[in-house]
Formats: C-alpha cells, sequence, structure tokens
C-alpha cells in the first residue's frame, strides 16, 4: 500500500490515478479516501487525482498521542502529500473538515493552490461567541461519544444526523453504504481528530481578516438541507473576494455522494476557468 510520510512520521495512505493538472481531495470528518470515489472515477479521465485518508483513519496511521491532531497537522499533512508526489500547485478540494484545512492552505500557501474548493463548510463557525461555544461543546460530546461507545455504536448514530438525513431518504443505497464506511474507522482517530481538531480550530468568523485577502479561485458548495454550513457559506461568499457560491437544493452534508454529477459540474467549471485565469471574467477590472 502506498503511503506518505507526514513531518512527524505519522503515515498516509493516498491513491494517485490519472494525468494531468493535479486535483488533491481532502475528506471530512465521517469520511475517508473512499469518500472521493465518484470524483476520482470523473476527474482522472482529464486530471491527476489525489485522494488520502488523513491521520486518525485507517488505513493511515492513528497517533495515539492527543498533541498529534489539530488543524495545523491537517495543513502540514496535506502539504506533505503535496510535496511527496512532487506538485508544486494542485486543485485543492476539500470536504467539510477537510474543506477547513483547504482554506487554511489557500490563506498561508496560496502560490500552491489552482483553486480551491470548500464544500459544506462552516460547521461550529458562528459570528455570536456564546453559540460558538455550544458548538465546542457538543463536539466535545461527539469525541466522548467515539471514546467511549463501540464504533459501530458511535457510527451509527452520528451517521443518522439531521443534516444526512436528506442522503438518507433520497439515497438509501448510498446513505447505507456511507454509514458502513463510517463504522470501519477507528474509535481512538475519531475521538482525538474530534478534540483535536474540530472543537478546537478557528471559526471562519475568526479566520475574516485572512479571507478578505484570499487570493485563489475559490468555489463554496452547501446544500440547502446542511443547515449548520448555510451561515458559514454564506459568510464566505461574502467576505473572500474570489469566493463563487453554489447552492445545491434538496441535498445535505453528504454533498460529494449525495449529489455527485452536480457536484462534479461545478468543479469541473472551475477547474477550467481557473487553468485558463478566467475565473474572475465576469468581474470588471
Amino acid at each position: 500500500m502506498p503511503y506518505i510520510h507526514a513531518p512527524d512520521g505519522t503515515r498516509l495512505y493516498y491513491e494517485d490515478v490519472g494525468t494531468g493538472t493535479a486535483v488533491v481531495f481532502i475528506h471530512e470528518y465521517a469520511g475517508d479516501y473512499r469518500t472521493w470515489e465518484p470524483q476520482m472515477r470523473h476527474f482522472a479521465r482529464s486530471h491527476r487525482c489525489i485522494t488520502f485518508s488523513q491521520r486518525g483513519y485507517p488505513p493511515s496511521d492513528i497517533p495515539t498521542d492527543a498533541a498529534s491532531y489539530s488543524q495545523h497537522h491537517a495543513v502540514s499533512d496535506t502539504l506533505a502529500v503535496l510535496d511527496s508526489l512532487g506538485l508544486q500547485t494542485a486543485h485543492i478540494v476539500g470536504h467539510s473538515m477537510g474543506a477547513y484545512t483547504a482554506l487554511h492552505l489557500g490563506i498561508r500557501h496560496p502560490q500552491r493552490c489552482i483553486s480551491v474548493v470548500a464544500a459544506g463548510c462552516g460547521a461550529g463557525s458562528l459570528p455570536e461567541p456564546e453559540r460558538v461555544q455550544q458548538e465546542r461543546l457538543q463536539a466535545i460530546k461527539n469525541g466522548k461519544m467515539f471514546a467511549e461507545d463501540d464504533i459501530k455504536i458511535a457510527a451509527a448514530k452520528y451517521a443518522d444526523a439531521p443534516n444526512r438525513q436528506a442522503y438518507k431518504n433520497k439515497d438509501p443505497r448510498g446513505w447505507s453504504e456511507f454509514a458502513r464506511l463510517l463504522a470501519e474507522h477507528s474509535a481512538v482517530g475519531h475521538s482525538l481528530t474530534m478534540f483535536g481538531v474540530q472543537a478546537k480550530r478557528p471559526t471562519l468568523w475568526d479566520m475574516e481578516a485572512e479571507l478578505k485577502h484570499f487570493a485563489p479561485p475559490l468555489l463554496v458548495i452547501v446544500g440547502d438541507e446542511d443547515e449548520p454550513c448555510l451561515e458559514g457559506s454564506f459568510f464566505l461568499k461574502r467576505t473572500a473576494p474570489t469566493a463563487a457560491l453554489l447552492v445545491i437544493p434538496r441535498a445535505g452534508h453528504n454533498i460529494t455522494s449525495e449529489e455527485p454529477a452536480l457536484f462534479d459540474a461545478a468543479l469541473a467549471e472551475l477547474f477550467s476557468a481557473a487553468e485558463s485565469g478566467r475565473w474572475l471574467a465576469h468581474k470588471p477590472v
């Protein structure tokens, strides 16, 4: 199995297929490298596509030290993927937790990003401190659930969240596969990721000053049934000067697999416009 080594030695499993301009996919909290199968199959026809499991997600290593999990580690790990594969630039596509990492890459390493996609982004990001605190407490509660319950029980509860009901009702077969794959994860990895990344990362509002200077082409995608991410997605559109916003109707949080045709079409348009320097062609110079 192919692995890349993060700066601290953690092994990250990856898959690499296709030729052409590179695309790196960063999965959500409830996903792994397999989350991106619809996109890998579609875009490998025209691009070099890379997907990987983040630390704490099999078959990548699962560090047991809580200090090994943070938003900084997530960004550093993605840079290690780029560097190890010899990629100076790539389209960076992130979903949910992965979208936060994609945004941080676009802020701190814009020269490495041909474009950035932030899909299903914004959960836990709210303008009011008291609401943010409530979200952080819920994240800690979720982390404890994975730490204390059997992984299959915890996964079943997490997969059945309100913003995943659209997927469950619309495509029960697809949702069942998502829930099954989630149950194959590591309870240790999930709890430490929730404690170290989800509960501690800065909110989008914390990042406002940096987002106002966001340079790479940015596409924000959200389902209109993904209530926790709507407010943050609108904030990104209003704040980042290069942002475009796509709201997909009757869709929840699992947007990459729930509506792959619409998702892939939007990415294809972004990739083409970004590669040709035409992403902001609709705005006056």
